[in-house]
């Protein structure tokens, strides 16, 4: 799946893996990912591999289940790279605060402070503005209900991360873990 053309992008919008259902609103930011959470990450990390989807840059809510997911995520890509080929370098990874409940224009603002000289960025985050991005950045092919938990919406293009802008990314490909 990977592009040899080097003003292609690729952008990957990840909802994190299922959580631990929480006893109140206070502690929701530091709600565990669940058994089958933490199973979904990795399977979600293997079929980026698997897919040619290494990430350049990584964004991540700070909230508890995204840090998780990351890193079930990451163990994911590393415990099954392509057949024969290397696990790529490190990812940039950025802890972003703005990400925990954000608006579709929130997000998108972030994506666009990614790295111009990266190819690939990973953005995992919530409910429902990571669902309202991809349906921003491809209204016609995003689904009419919201991604699933641990479900991801990959979106390419020609652009610069400075520029993406609404219907700019048309979505390319996606991975469910369960249905």
């Amino acid at each position: 799946m990977t592009d040899a053309d080097p003003e292609t992008r690729t952008l990957v919008l990840l909802r994190h893996a299922k959580a631990e259902q929480g006893s109140d609103a206070a502690d929701d930011a530091e709600r565990p990912l669940s058994a089958r959470g933490e199973s979904d990450a990795a399977a979600a990390g293997a079929w980026l591999a698997r897919n040619g989807l290494l990430p350049d840059v990584v964004i991540c809510s700070t909230a508890r289940r995204t840090r998780q997911t990351w890193h079930g995520v990451a163990m994911g890509m590393t415990g099954s790279p392509p057949e024969g080929g290397p696990t790529g370098p490190r990812p940039t990874v950025r802890y972003e605060p703005g990400a925990y409940d954000a608006h579709p224009e929130e997000l998108l603002a972030l994506v666009r402070t990614v790295d111009p000289a990266a190819r690939t960025a990973l953005l995992i985050a919530h409910n429902p503005g990571i669902s309202l991005l991809s349906a921003l950045l491809d209204p016609d092919g995003a689904a009419e209900e919201s991604l699933r938990t641990a479900e991801l919406a990959v979106h390419r293009g020609r652009f610069d991360w400075a520029e993406l802008s609404r219907a700019g990314a048309p979505i390319t490909a996606g991975h469910t873990a369960r249905d």
